[in-house]
């Protein structure tokens, strides 16, 4: 990549429930509005990495870690992704556990996911929250949420702060800010 080309960025995402999608949505519209040249894909549908200047991927997380699919991606992908520009986020409840126990538990990267950034070594990192619905979930797993700070159901999402993060990746490569405010829900 040359320093006039806008940078070819491929933005990955595994989701189970959408929003993991929406926030790999956001930030390749915005990334794209500012200049890259951005594609969204999902996981299973990944481009050969040697098209690719910056992989940005993210994955829900369950039991304390990315989905299978993203895990199994980043392992069999590690020696390509290792000597490209990389950039992660995962998507769950932990960012939007309040009180004292949420600020402690919910800050913490899991142990599964930690070694597996370790082993990467990406340029940034981040978890974001995504959507929690109260529907279809057990008594037990409502009443943990509840001890460990969840206020609300529904969107969790922090939007400023997916922007925020995708502004770092887009700053990494000058490229300017986007013309208009991305509009997501």
């Amino acid at each position: 990549m040359t320093s006039t080309s806008s940078p070819r960025i491929a933005v990955l995402y595994a989701t189970e429930q959408g929003s993991t999608r929406d926030i790999a949505e956001f930030i390749a519209d915005d990334l794209r509005a500012r200049g890259a040249d951005a594609t969204l894909h999902d996981i299973a549908h990944a481009p050969d990495l040697t098209a690719v200047d910056v992989v940005v991927l993210g994955s829900a997380v369950h039991d304390m870690d990315l989905l299978p699919a993203a895990t199994a991606y980043l392992r069999n992908n590690l020696p390509a992704l290792v000597d490209k520009e990389c950039w992660v986020f995962s998507v769950g409840l932990g960012p939007a556990l309040r009180g004292p126990i949420g600020h402690l538990l919910g800050r913490r990267t899991p142990r599964r996911i930690a070694t597996l950034l370790d082993r990467l070594r990406p340029r940034g990192y981040r978890a974001f929250a995504g959507r929690y619905e109260r529907a279809g979930v057990s008594l037990r797993a409502r009443t943990l949420y509840r001890v460990l700070g969840g206020a609300r159901y529904g969107e969790l999402t922090d939007w400023q702060a997916v922007r925020d993060w995708s502004g770092r990746i887009a700053d990494t490569h000058a490229l300017p800010h986007a013309p208009a405010e991305i509009i997501h829900p």
